[in-house]
Protein backbone atom coordinates (compact mmCIF):
# COMPACT_ATOMS: atom_id res chain seq x y z
CA UNK A 1 0.00 0.00 0.00
CA UNK A 2 2.60 2.56 0.81
CA UNK A 3 4.45 2.26 -2.88
CA UNK A 4 1.35 2.67 -4.20
CA UNK A 5 0.83 6.06 -2.38
CA UNK A 6 3.17 8.00 -4.72
CA UNK A 7 1.32 7.19 -7.77
CA UNK A 8 -2.43 8.19 -5.92
CA UNK A 9 -0.24 11.38 -4.68
CA UNK A 10 1.09 11.72 -8.62
CA UNK A 11 -2.61 10.89 -10.23
CA UNK A 12 -4.28 13.23 -7.76
CA UNK A 13 -2.04 15.94 -9.03
CA UNK A 14 -2.43 14.94 -12.43
CA UNK A 15 -6.48 15.50 -12.34
CA UNK A 16 -5.98 18.60 -9.89
CA UNK A 17 -4.51 20.34 -12.96
CA UNK A 18 -6.61 19.54 -15.19
CA UNK A 19 -9.62 20.64 -13.30
CA UNK A 20 -7.82 24.14 -12.81
CA UNK A 21 -6.88 23.81 -16.79
CA UNK A 22 -10.52 23.68 -17.59
CA UNK A 23 -11.76 26.41 -15.47
CA UNK A 24 -8.67 28.74 -16.25
CA UNK A 25 -10.15 28.15 -20.38
CA UNK A 26 -13.61 28.74 -19.16
CA UNK A 27 -12.58 32.37 -17.03
CA UNK A 28 -10.41 33.43 -19.39
CA UNK A 29 -12.32 32.79 -22.52
CA UNK A 30 -12.57 35.46 -25.30
CA UNK A 31 -15.75 37.71 -24.53
CA UNK A 32 -15.12 38.70 -28.59
CA UNK A 33 -16.03 37.30 -31.95
CA UNK A 34 -15.38 33.38 -31.59
CA UNK A 35 -12.22 32.94 -33.47
CA UNK A 36 -14.37 30.40 -35.79
CA UNK A 37 -16.56 32.90 -37.18
CA UNK A 38 -13.17 35.50 -37.65
CA UNK A 39 -10.68 33.10 -39.03
CA UNK A 40 -12.22 29.66 -39.37
CA UNK A 41 -9.08 28.14 -40.72
CA UNK A 42 -6.76 29.05 -38.10
CA UNK A 43 -9.75 28.08 -35.35
CA UNK A 44 -9.68 24.64 -36.69
CA UNK A 45 -5.75 24.18 -36.14
CA UNK A 46 -5.29 26.36 -32.88
CA UNK A 47 -8.57 24.99 -31.10
CA UNK A 48 -6.97 21.99 -28.47
CA UNK A 49 -8.97 18.80 -27.81
CA UNK A 50 -9.65 20.45 -24.06
CA UNK A 51 -11.18 23.49 -25.66
CA UNK A 52 -13.59 21.76 -27.71
CA UNK A 53 -14.73 19.56 -24.96
CA UNK A 54 -15.02 22.33 -22.74
CA UNK A 55 -16.66 24.80 -25.46
CA UNK A 56 -19.00 21.15 -26.22
CA UNK A 57 -19.63 20.68 -21.89
CA UNK A 58 -20.63 24.93 -21.91
CA UNK A 59 -23.06 24.30 -24.61
CA UNK A 60 -24.65 21.13 -23.24
CA UNK A 61 -25.22 22.30 -20.41
CA UNK A 62 -26.56 25.62 -21.60
CA UNK A 63 -29.07 24.49 -23.64
CA UNK A 64 -30.15 22.23 -20.75
CA UNK A 65 -30.43 24.93 -18.43
CA UNK A 66 -32.32 27.06 -20.73
CA UNK A 67 -34.82 24.14 -21.51
CA UNK A 68 -35.25 23.72 -17.52
CA UNK A 69 -35.99 27.79 -16.93
CA UNK A 70 -35.29 28.98 -13.50
CA UNK A 71 -33.24 27.11 -10.59
CA UNK A 72 -30.32 27.70 -8.54
CA UNK A 73 -28.32 28.62 -11.24
CA UNK A 74 -30.45 30.24 -13.65
CA UNK A 75 -29.42 33.30 -16.23
CA UNK A 76 -31.90 35.58 -13.62
CA UNK A 77 -29.82 34.77 -10.43
CA UNK A 78 -26.66 35.44 -12.50
CA UNK A 79 -27.92 38.55 -14.14
CA UNK A 80 -29.02 39.71 -10.07
CA UNK A 81 -25.09 38.74 -9.34
CA UNK A 82 -23.68 40.88 -11.81
CA UNK A 83 -22.21 38.39 -14.12
CA UNK A 84 -22.06 37.88 -17.74
CA UNK A 85 -21.15 34.73 -18.87
CA UNK A 86 -23.93 32.12 -19.17
CA UNK A 87 -24.88 29.52 -16.98
CA UNK A 88 -22.80 26.69 -18.14
CA UNK A 89 -19.57 28.58 -18.07
CA UNK A 90 -20.37 28.72 -13.93
CA UNK A 91 -21.08 25.18 -13.73
CA UNK A 92 -18.02 24.20 -15.75
CA UNK A 93 -16.14 26.02 -13.14
CA UNK A 94 -18.29 24.66 -9.78
CA UNK A 95 -17.14 21.13 -10.99
CA UNK A 96 -13.54 21.61 -11.72
CA UNK A 97 -13.27 23.46 -8.10
CA UNK A 98 -14.96 21.39 -6.69
CA UNK A 99 -13.63 18.22 -8.18
CA UNK A 100 -9.63 20.02 -6.90
CA UNK A 101 -10.95 20.57 -3.38
CA UNK A 102 -12.21 16.59 -3.18
CA UNK A 103 -8.56 15.43 -4.81
CA UNK A 104 -6.87 18.15 -2.32
CA UNK A 105 -9.41 16.60 0.72
CA UNK A 106 -8.41 12.89 -0.19
CA UNK A 107 -4.67 13.79 -0.16
CA UNK A 108 -4.63 15.20 2.88
CA UNK A 109 -6.69 13.47 4.94
CA UNK A 110 -8.19 9.86 3.01
CA UNK A 111 -11.74 9.55 1.65
CA UNK A 112 -13.81 10.95 4.69
CA UNK A 113 -12.33 14.63 4.14
CA UNK A 114 -13.09 14.35 -0.11
CA UNK A 115 -16.73 13.12 0.91
CA UNK A 116 -17.08 16.26 2.80
CA UNK A 117 -15.24 18.65 -0.25
CA UNK A 118 -17.59 17.04 -2.36
CA UNK A 119 -20.28 18.49 -0.27
CA UNK A 120 -19.06 21.59 1.35
CA UNK A 121 -17.76 23.14 -1.81
CA UNK A 122 -21.39 23.49 -4.15
CA UNK A 123 -22.46 24.57 -0.85
CA UNK A 124 -19.84 27.05 -0.22
CA UNK A 125 -19.72 27.76 -4.37
CA UNK A 126 -23.90 29.06 -3.99
CA UNK A 127 -23.46 30.68 -0.84
CA UNK A 128 -20.74 32.70 -2.42
CA UNK A 129 -23.21 33.37 -5.54
CA UNK A 130 -26.08 34.60 -2.54
CA UNK A 131 -23.28 36.82 -1.42
CA UNK A 132 -22.24 38.47 -4.66
CA UNK A 133 -26.11 38.80 -5.34
CA UNK A 134 -26.65 40.56 -1.92
CA UNK A 135 -23.76 43.31 -2.21
CA UNK A 136 -25.53 44.30 -5.63
CA UNK A 137 -28.69 44.47 -4.54
CA UNK A 138 -27.55 46.60 -1.85
CA UNK A 139 -25.35 48.48 -3.24
CA UNK A 140 -28.32 49.11 -5.91
CA UNK A 141 -30.13 50.45 -3.30
CA UNK A 142 -28.10 52.73 -2.17
CA UNK A 143 -27.78 54.70 -5.41
CA UNK A 144 -31.31 54.86 -6.10
CA UNK A 145 -32.43 58.27 -4.20
CA UNK A 146 -29.13 60.31 -6.00
CA UNK A 147 -30.29 58.32 -9.60
CA UNK A 148 -34.08 59.69 -9.12
CA UNK A 149 -32.96 63.10 -8.32
CA UNK A 150 -31.03 62.97 -11.90
CA UNK A 151 -33.66 61.29 -13.01
CA UNK A 152 -36.28 64.49 -12.14
CA UNK A 153 -32.91 66.87 -12.99
CA UNK A 154 -33.36 65.80 -16.53
CA UNK A 155 -37.31 66.30 -16.73
CA UNK A 156 -37.06 69.57 -15.42
CA UNK A 157 -34.10 70.37 -18.42
CA UNK A 158 -36.89 69.73 -21.45
CA UNK A 159 -35.82 65.89 -21.53
CA UNK A 160 -37.62 63.02 -22.89
CA UNK A 161 -38.32 60.42 -19.95
CA UNK A 162 -35.90 57.74 -22.35
CA UNK A 163 -33.38 60.47 -22.41
CA UNK A 164 -33.44 61.35 -18.64
CA UNK A 165 -33.12 58.13 -18.21
CA UNK A 166 -29.89 57.37 -20.50
CA UNK A 167 -28.14 60.62 -18.76
CA UNK A 168 -28.64 58.95 -14.89
CA UNK A 169 -26.93 56.04 -16.27
CA UNK A 170 -23.83 58.04 -17.80
CA UNK A 171 -23.38 59.51 -14.11
CA UNK A 172 -23.80 56.41 -12.26
CA UNK A 173 -21.43 53.65 -11.64
CA UNK A 174 -22.49 49.59 -11.29
CA UNK A 175 -25.01 48.56 -10.61
CA UNK A 176 -27.31 50.94 -11.16
CA UNK A 177 -25.31 51.94 -14.69
CA UNK A 178 -25.11 48.30 -16.09
CA UNK A 179 -28.96 48.08 -15.10
CA UNK A 180 -30.17 51.94 -16.71
CA UNK A 181 -28.44 51.53 -19.48
CA UNK A 182 -29.81 48.15 -20.47
CA UNK A 183 -33.63 49.74 -19.78
CA UNK A 184 -32.53 52.01 -22.51
CA UNK A 185 -30.95 49.23 -25.06
CA UNK A 186 -34.86 47.25 -24.27
CA UNK A 187 -36.60 50.15 -25.29
CA UNK A 188 -34.49 51.22 -28.21
CA UNK A 189 -35.15 47.87 -29.47
CA UNK A 190 -38.68 48.03 -29.05
CA UNK A 191 -39.96 47.24 -25.55
CA UNK A 192 -42.04 49.12 -23.36
CA UNK A 193 -40.40 51.59 -21.00
CA UNK A 194 -42.33 50.37 -17.93
CA UNK A 195 -41.81 46.63 -18.92
CA UNK A 196 -38.05 47.00 -18.49
CA UNK A 197 -37.68 48.86 -15.12
CA UNK A 198 -40.30 47.24 -13.59
CA UNK A 199 -38.27 43.94 -14.64
CA UNK A 200 -35.20 46.03 -12.90
CA UNK A 201 -37.27 45.84 -9.92
CA UNK A 202 -37.83 42.69 -10.02
CA UNK A 203 -33.82 41.63 -10.58
CA UNK A 204 -32.78 43.41 -8.13
CA UNK A 205 -35.80 43.04 -5.26
CA UNK A 206 -35.96 47.29 -4.82
CA UNK A 207 -39.18 48.32 -3.19
CA UNK A 208 -38.16 51.43 -4.06
CA UNK A 209 -37.73 51.38 -7.60
CA UNK A 210 -41.13 49.58 -7.90
CA UNK A 211 -42.43 52.72 -6.35
CA UNK A 212 -40.47 54.77 -9.30
CA UNK A 213 -41.65 52.49 -11.87
CA UNK A 214 -45.35 52.42 -10.71
CA UNK A 215 -45.33 55.99 -10.32
CA UNK A 216 -43.83 56.34 -14.13
CA UNK A 217 -46.76 53.88 -15.16
CA UNK A 218 -49.44 55.96 -13.02
CA UNK A 219 -47.93 59.71 -15.19
CA UNK A 220 -47.85 58.18 -18.68
CA UNK A 221 -51.45 57.55 -17.99
CA UNK A 222 -52.70 60.39 -16.55
CA UNK A 223 -50.15 62.71 -17.02
CA UNK A 224 -48.73 65.49 -14.62
CA UNK A 225 -45.63 66.62 -14.19
CA UNK A 226 -43.64 63.64 -13.48
CA UNK A 227 -40.51 65.58 -11.87
CA UNK A 228 -42.84 67.05 -8.94
CA UNK A 229 -43.72 63.65 -8.06
CA UNK A 230 -40.48 62.10 -8.29
CA UNK A 231 -38.96 64.59 -5.91
CA UNK A 232 -41.73 63.25 -3.66
CA UNK A 233 -41.37 59.97 -4.15
CA UNK A 234 -37.04 60.65 -3.72
CA UNK A 235 -37.84 62.33 -0.53
CA UNK A 236 -39.71 59.06 0.84
CA UNK A 237 -37.02 57.06 -0.41
CA UNK A 238 -34.46 58.83 1.46
CA UNK A 239 -36.49 59.11 4.93
CA UNK A 240 -36.70 55.11 4.45
CA UNK A 241 -33.03 55.02 3.67
CA UNK A 242 -32.20 56.76 7.14
CA UNK A 243 -34.56 54.32 8.68
CA UNK A 244 -33.07 51.46 7.29
CA UNK A 245 -29.07 52.62 8.59
CA UNK A 246 -30.43 53.49 12.11
CA UNK A 247 -31.74 49.64 12.90
CA UNK A 248 -29.04 48.06 10.91
CA UNK A 249 -27.01 50.61 13.40
CA UNK A 250 -29.10 49.37 16.08
CA UNK A 251 -28.42 44.91 14.99
CA UNK A 252 -24.92 45.59 14.58
CA UNK A 253 -24.14 44.25 17.94
CA UNK A 254 -26.21 41.30 16.82
CA UNK A 255 -24.66 40.83 13.97
CA UNK A 256 -21.44 40.65 15.49
CA UNK A 257 -22.39 38.44 18.02
CA UNK A 258 -23.91 35.86 15.63
CA UNK A 259 -20.42 36.21 13.82
CA UNK A 260 -18.46 34.96 16.63
CA UNK A 261 -20.43 32.72 17.93
CA UNK A 262 -20.27 30.77 14.15
CA UNK A 263 -16.43 31.61 13.47
CA UNK A 264 -15.28 30.45 17.27
CA UNK A 265 -15.83 26.57 16.69
CA UNK A 266 -14.08 26.47 13.25
CA UNK A 267 -11.15 29.01 14.84
CA UNK A 268 -10.70 27.18 18.05
CA UNK A 269 -10.42 23.49 15.86
CA UNK A 270 -7.88 25.01 13.45
CA UNK A 271 -5.80 26.57 16.36
CA UNK A 272 -5.57 23.21 18.18
CA UNK A 273 -4.70 21.48 14.88
CA UNK A 274 -1.83 23.68 14.32
CA UNK A 275 -0.39 23.65 18.14
CA UNK A 276 -0.98 20.03 18.91
CA UNK A 277 -2.16 17.81 16.07
CA UNK A 278 -3.13 14.79 18.23
CA UNK A 279 -6.23 16.58 18.94
CA UNK A 280 -7.47 16.82 15.47
CA UNK A 281 -6.54 13.31 14.64
CA UNK A 282 -9.09 11.56 16.60
CA UNK A 283 -12.04 13.83 14.70
CA UNK A 284 -9.98 12.77 11.36
CA UNK A 285 -8.93 8.87 11.41
CA UNK A 286 -11.81 7.60 13.32
CA UNK A 287 -15.23 7.00 12.77
CA UNK A 288 -16.62 8.55 15.65
CA UNK A 289 -14.81 11.72 15.10
CA UNK A 290 -16.47 11.60 11.60
CA UNK A 291 -19.54 11.42 13.23
CA UNK A 292 -18.98 14.40 15.55
CA UNK A 293 -17.50 16.62 12.87
CA UNK A 294 -20.81 16.07 10.78
CA UNK A 295 -23.03 17.03 13.85
CA UNK A 296 -20.72 19.96 14.41
CA UNK A 297 -21.31 20.78 10.98
CA UNK A 298 -25.10 20.15 11.03
CA UNK A 299 -25.57 22.33 14.23
CA UNK A 300 -23.16 24.68 13.24
CA UNK A 301 -25.78 25.38 9.65
CA UNK A 302 -29.12 25.24 11.54
CA UNK A 303 -27.33 28.14 14.14
CA UNK A 304 -26.03 30.27 11.45
CA UNK A 305 -29.51 30.13 9.57
CA UNK A 306 -31.57 30.83 13.30
CA UNK A 307 -29.13 33.75 13.87
CA UNK A 308 -29.59 35.09 10.24
CA UNK A 309 -33.38 35.01 10.82
CA UNK A 310 -32.85 36.84 14.35
CA UNK A 311 -30.59 39.67 13.33
CA UNK A 312 -32.77 40.53 10.37
CA UNK A 313 -35.20 42.58 11.01
CA UNK A 314 -38.26 43.77 8.36
CA UNK A 315 -39.98 47.21 8.63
Amino acid sequence: MQDQSPLIFAAGLILAYAALAIMVSVVFKARSVPLSRRRPEEAAVHSSNLTRLTDHAVHTLNQGLRTRGSGLLSREKLDSAGLKKQPGDYLVMAGALTFVAVVLGFLLAGPFLSVLMLLVAPVGLLLFLNLLVSRRRKKFDEQVADSLQMLAGGLRAGHSLLRSVDAAAEENEAPMKEELNRVVNETRIGRDLGESLGEVARRTNNEDFASITRAIEIHREVGGDLAHVLDNVSETIRDRTQLRGQVRALSAEGRISALVLMALPVLMFIGLTLFNPLYSKVFLTTFPGFLMILAAVVLLSVGGFWLSRLIKPKF
